[in-house]
This record gives structure tokens, C-alpha cells and sequence, in this order.
């Protein structure tokens, strides 16, 4: 399993690119501004979207995916995995016809190009070689984390969220975890701020991180623009046993 980082920022500017990750060739978690760099031929091969929540970092590219791949004649429709209010949030104040196309209804309502399927907390989806499992994790708004299981180990991915006690569990249990991509946003003196909008901030994480059973690869995520160094380095000052790195818009992992 192939993990192409598109976009790992918590905001634009200067080269950053926010939320997007490209499974092989078929599936993003994710589809953030980072999608946007990808040739035509990539976005044409995508088949799959798993949402962690409906914030814009994390959807902004999924209008103009819909649009890109759009085809009269298709043989497999585009599909978004998410909560049941993620997608009701998709469906009200994006695809509704106003802001973009409602491309669940084309070319006709019988036969979408555009599909929607509820994941819930719990759920396994089975896309090929790949599991899918979908972990409730703490947010300002309904939200999820993902664990991804093939033959080769566990990729896992947090979403956005701050303290917890649902992700940590799930994490434990698979004991072949490899990969570990979580998100820490704020640095430590914006910690209120962090608790308010649904983010680690470098200690809570760490605190977090105490709690995990498995040494896996630990990749930083979601940085605001401007903060990483700072947070990378409050991080690793606060967790020097840990194999964590801060995750960078290029970079692929295997599992």
C-alpha cells in the first residue's frame, strides 16, 4: 500500500497544500487544496473519497474532482465515504446546486456519477486489498479518524481532533500498526485556542501518545502555516522516545 501525501498544512500559502492523501491509485482520505496537484490521468483514477469531517481544509477539492472525472458514460461513479452529518453538510452548502453542480443527480438522479455512502464509528469499508475502518475521534464538529489494513501492516490516520478516549483504544488493538499520521495544529502558548476549535496542541499529544502500546512511524500533520518549526520542536522536546517525524507535501509512505 502506497501513501502519496498531497496536501498535510492546516492552511495555504507559500507552497502549502491542506488535508489530502492518495491511496495507491484509487482512494484519497481526504480531498483538500492538495489535490490539485495531481495530472489529469491521477484524479482520473480515483474512484474512492474517505472524509474525516466537513471543514473546507479537508473537502475544498471535491467540487472540481466531481467535475474533472465527471463522464456521461461512466462505468464506476465517484464515492464519498462519511459521517451521516458530514455528508448532510456536503449535500446542503456544497453540491446543492448554488455554490456547484449537484452531481448526485447527473447525469440523472437513477444513475449518479456522484455517490454518497455513511460511514459511521465502527464500520469497516473493503475497497480491493484494503480495509477501511472508521474511528470516532473529538472535534468541534462530527468527526473521524482511520485505520487502513492490508496484508503488508496498519496505516492510521487521526483527522482532526484533540484529546480522546476513542482513537487511542483502536490504535492499540491493531498490533501491526506501522504508520501513525496524526495532527497537532497550535503550539503550546495557543493551547486555549487548541481546546476551543478541536486540536492537539504538542503537549497534549504527546500526553496522548503516552497511552499508545506500538512503536510505529509517527508523522505530524495539520501545522498551522508559519508554526511548524516551532510546534516539530515542542514535540520532540516533549517526547524524545518516539520515532516522529513532521510530514512534508511529497512524501510517500509504504505499508
Amino acid at each position: 500500500m502506497r501513501i502519496r501525501i498531497l496536501g498535510c498544512s492546516g492552511g495555504i500559502g507559500a507552497g502549502s497544500r491542506t488535508s489530502a492523501m492518495l491511496i495507491d491509485d484509487d482512494v484519497l482520505i481526504d480531498a483538500g487544496t492538495g489535490i490539485g496537484d495531481l495530472g489529469l490521468s491521477d484524479l482520473d483514477s480515483i474512484r474512492h473519497v474517505f472524509l474525516t469531517h466537513a471543514h473546507l481544509d479537508h473537502i475544498a477539492g471535491l467540487p472540481m474532482l466531481a467535475d474533472r472525472i465527471f463522464d456521461e458514460n461512466f462505468e464506476t461513479p465517484l464515492t464519498v465515504y462519511a459521517r451521516e452529518e458530514t455528508l448532510r453538510a456536503i449535500k446542503d452548502h456544497l453540491f446543492n446546486g448554488v455554490i456547484w453542480p449537484d452531481f448526485a443527480k447527473l447525469p440523472s438522479a437513477a444513475r449518479p456519477m456522484l455517490r454518497y455512502h455513511v460511514c459511521s464509528p465502527g464500520d469497516t469499508i473493503t475497497i480491493g486489498h484494503r480495509n477501511f475502518y472508521a474511528v470516532d475521534v473529538m472535534h468541534s464538529v462530527p468527526s473521524l479518524g482511520f485505520t487502513v489494513q492490508n496484508s503488508g501492516g496498519v496505516f492510521a490516520v487521526s483527522g482532526d481532533t484533540k484529546t480522546n478516549e476513542t482513537l487511542w483504544p483502536v490504535l492499540n488493538s491493531c498490533h501491526d500498526l506501522k504508520v501513525l499520521v496524526i495532527e497537532v495544529s497550535f503550539p503550546d502558548e495557543m493551547g486555549n485556542l487548541a481546546a476551543d476549535s478541536g486540536h492537539y496542541t504538542p503537549k497534549t499529544l504527546t500526553d496522548d501518545l503516552q497511552r499508545l502500546q506500538h512503536e510505529p512511524e509517527i508523522w505530524l500533520t495539520g501545522m498551522k502555516p508559519g508554526e511548524e518549526s516551532k510546534i516539530y520542536e515542542q514535540v520532540l522536546k516533549a517526547a524524545p522516545d518516539k520515532n516522529i517525524q513532521m510530514l512534508s507535501r511529497g512524501t510517500v509512505l509504504t505499508v
